[in-house]
């Protein structure tokens, strides 16, 4: 009997699309299921903004979540692909080890950070998610099983990472993680009053190992793009105080707030989201300089409020993120923040990011800028958000299909020419019956 027919969505909660869900529990269930005849996609965690995770049948690998083997001298964990980087994290941050590469959430399990090759704050020197993968394990539409790597059906490799699950079911797979003394974060904390100042404190510290900026996106005039620029360093003994250093990887555990209901559509305006901006730049201000900060403090704020995207009220949200080539950073991100600014769309959530180099026939980042930022689901950002499109276009941009829910085929095919060739290996390989997912219909991939 199969399964009810049930309406999911992503992190977004925009759109809502109609799916059938299964939870396979090993691999021979997970090959049956393929062969029902309708198209599926693996989903993970849900951390996918939009509607990338839901097919016509939704394959959940909640069940394939165990660790298999850990090799402590080079740092290699081979764990099945519904492993979270939480559970990493809990598992191996008391013995040393941490993430190589990890995006702002660790909600978000092997097989998912593989399909978007995630990005971090490292990117800039360290690259994405498949720097630090060796192989991982793909399940064919027939139920074959490949190993994947640079060298071994390399091809496949490459197009499953940034591929959005769209190559097959990753079923496991071996990623290298990186040795740490303790589990503090050093920070520094630089207020940057407008973007050219931002961009130039990312230009002075590319040798930092992680740079991000949470930007003012309402700000205008001269203070269009001020920002709080944090880099960071995993923390040695020797930069604990003395207390500390005996149990270096022990860090305050963070109340577990959570959003117990949608806040009205009212409460997120452009005066209630500018004045939280004012403030929250007036306390960056404050705490410019040094200090130490905790792992999940640095890599993961929102973590610590369960279902915070309840905040964006019922109709959920839409993130935008783009990409701009290194020339075209300045200018490109000049005409998004003002035209943002001018519209007052309400959005506080606003991240930038540098790139650094990456060549890949489907992966997101380029070297240059990334920019970050959810709107609510209203008529005003609605309307904000094919502008926004037709910017990043005209300075060279693309988008990041992870956190997509409303992007057109025409805007992904004048900005990412690569997804055309893309979608073609898919047809040649006969992959587009079998692997299909809303946000791949909706692009024509």
């Amino acid at each position: 009997m199969p399964p009810p027919l049930v309406h999911l969505s992503g992190w977004g909660r925009y759109p809502r699309r109609p799916t059938r869900v299964s939870a396979p529990r090993d691999i021979g269930a997970l090959a049956s299921a393929l062969q029902g005849g309708e198209p599926v996609i693996a989903r993970g965690l849900g951390r996918a903004y939009g509607d990338s995770a839901i097919a016509a049948h939704t394959l959940s690998m909640r069940h394939f979540d165990r660790m298999i083997s850990f090799d402590p001298a080079t740092g290699q964990l081979v764990a099945e692909a519904g492993v979270s980087l939480g559970a990493v994290i809990d598992a191996f941050l008391p013995r040393g080890w941490f993430p190589s590469v990890t995006p702002g959430t660790k909600f978000v399990t092997l097989g998912g950070a593989i399909a978007a090759d995630v990005h971090g704050k490292n990117h800039h020197g360290e690259g994405s998610f498949a720097a630090f993968t060796d192989w991982f394990d793909l399940m064919g539409a027939d139920g074959s099983v490949s190993r994947c790597s640079r060298d071994e059906n390399a091809d496949l490799f490459w197009r499953t990472l940034g591929g959005m699950g769209l190559t097959g079911i990753v079923l496991r797979a071996a990623i290298r993680l990186r040795r740490v003394e303790t589990g503090w974060i050093r920070q520094r904390m630089i207020p940057a009053a407008g973007l050219d100042a931002a961009l130039d404190a990312f230009d002075a510290h590319m040798d930092a190992t992680y740079s991000v900026a949470w930007i003012d996106c309402l700000a205008s005039g001269p203070a269009l793009g001020r920002s709080l620029v944090m880099l960071g360093e995993h923390a040695t003994l020797a930069d604990l105080p003395p207390a500390r250093r005996a149990r270096p990887f022990l860090t305050p555990r963070h109340r577990g707030l959570t959003f117990p209901v949608d806040l009205p559509g009212f409460a997120l305006n452009p005066y209630s989201v500018r004045a939280f901006n004012a403030l929250y730049y007036a306390m960056g201000r404050r705490k410019a300089g040094a200090g130490l900060v905790d792992w999940d403090s640095y890599f993961y704020p929102l973590d610590a409020i369960g279902q915070w995207n309840r905040l964006y009220g019922r109709r959920g949200f839409m993130q935008f993120q783009c990409a701009l080539p290194l020339d075209q950073g300045r200018p490109g991100l000049r005409a998004l923040l003002g035209a943002i600014a001018a519209s007052g769309a309400a959005s506080f959530l606003a991240v930038l990011k540098r790139f650094g180099p990456q060549d890949s026939p489907v992966s997101f980042p380029m070297p240059g800028y990334t920019l970050a930022l959810d709107f609510p689901v209203n008529t005003r950002s609605l309307g904000l958000m094919p502008h926004l499109d037709r910017l990043t276009a005209d300075h060279g941009g693309r988008f990041y299909l992870a956190k997509d829910s409303r992007m057109s085929a025409d805007t992904l095919s004048r900005t990412d020419p690569r997804m055309g060739d893309f979608a073609a290996w898919r047809r040649s390989r006969g992959l587009s019956a079998h692997f299909v997912s809303a946000q791949s219909e909706r692009l024509g991939l």
